[in-house]
């Protein structure tokens, strides 16, 4: 969800009354509500036609859809196993469908990234890596970045080489986290785990920590290393992103935003955007840009990584294809 879409939904649920945004909290994961919670208690000053401009979009959005009682354990399966196939597809499925293998891990995403970090950080790595890639990559990310530098490049390379988790592994998350999960021994090994996953987790990092973490798995094995970078997506990457790409990442995208992560661009990737603007709205960024102050290198890395989580959701949506080919489009 982008910055504009939170501060929307926030605007929305403001408007529409304690129960009927409760209602709808309902439906919504830990990180959503955590985002949308934060955007609600910054509102400040909003006029009238801002709040009649979001509830226009909103019943405009909702009068394309139609509201369908399906209630199918067996579509639902069908159904994302044809859009994802067998391997993406099994995850969700057992998250939808059945969760009981998760539930304490449920729990650790609706605690803060700081608590969560606290909580594990003196376990055993391995132990905190099997947490970990069961919590979305942006929490994960959080978690890993407090950290000590040796325990997060350990933490990472586990992740990295991680194989699967069998039912024994679960267990030992169990007595680690008070009755979190179970399985016999006969239940299938869960996918989880493995360079992606470390990559996904390693996109979110700070450039220092990413550097460390990657340098500590190139000692390890230098392949292993340049696997995980492969299938990294950094800024620069958007230099391959087609055109279409980024004139939709254009509507997501706050302007300031935008302005920020451009100031640490190479000029190729600023001539990338402005050529896929009106002539207008390319001169008015340009000189924003010159007319733009020395800017922090922390704060340009913290924009540009807003516009990846975007270019991840987009990705996600099946609107763009981002790392390659279609075929082995990395979202």
């Amino acid at each position: 969800m982008s910055t504009e879409g939170v501060l929307k939904s926030a605007l929305l649920l403001m408007s529409i009354g304690e129960e009927e945004a409760a209602s709808v909290f309902k439906f919504l994961g830990p990180r959503e509500v955590q985002k949308i919670g934060v955007a609600m208690a910054s509102l400040k000053n909003i006029t009238r036609e801002q709040i009649d401009e979001v509830l226009h979009e909103f019943v405009a959005e909702a009068d394309k859809h139609t509201a369908l009682s399906l209630d199918s354990n067996d579509y639902i399966r069908s159904v994302l196993t044809k859009a994802l196939g067998d391997d993406k597809a099994g995850a969700i499925i057992d998250r939808i469908l059945q969760g009981s293998d998760t539930s304490g891990i449920e729990g650790l995403k609706w605690m803060d990234s700081a608590a969560v970090a606290e909580l594990i950080k003196n376990e055993h790595p391995q132990i905190i890596a099997t947490i970990l890639v069961h919590l979305d990559r942006d929490q994960a990310s959080e978690i890993v970045a407090c950290f000590t530098e040796r325990l997060r490049n350990d933490v990472l390379l586990r992740i990295a080489t991680l194989d699967g988790i069998q039912p024994a592994a679960l267990r030992e998350l169990d007595d680690v986290l008070t009755g979190l999960l179970s399985g016999s021994d006969n239940l299938k090994r869960s996918p989880m785990g493995g360079i992606r996953t470390a990559a996904e987790i390693l996109n979110f990092l700070p450039g220092n920590h990413e550097e460390s973490v990657i340098d500590n798995v190139r000692q390890y094995d230098a392949e292993l290393a340049q696997k995980i970078i492969d299938q990294m997506f950094v800024f620069d990457n958007l230099l391959d992103l087609e055109d279409r790409g980024i004139q939709l990442l254009l509507k997501e995208v706050e302007s300031e935003t935008l302005i920020i992560s451009l100031k640490g661009a190479q000029p190729a990737l600023r001539q990338k955007f402005l050529s896929n603007m009106s002539q207008r709205a390319a001169e008015l960024l340009a000189e924003d840009l010159d007319a733009r102050g020395p800017v922090r290198v922390s704060e340009v890395e913290t924009q540009q990584r807003k516009i990846l989580q975007v270019v991840r959701n987009l990705a996600e949506s099946g609107a763009i294809v981002i790392g390659g080919k279609a075929e082995d489009a990395y979202v």
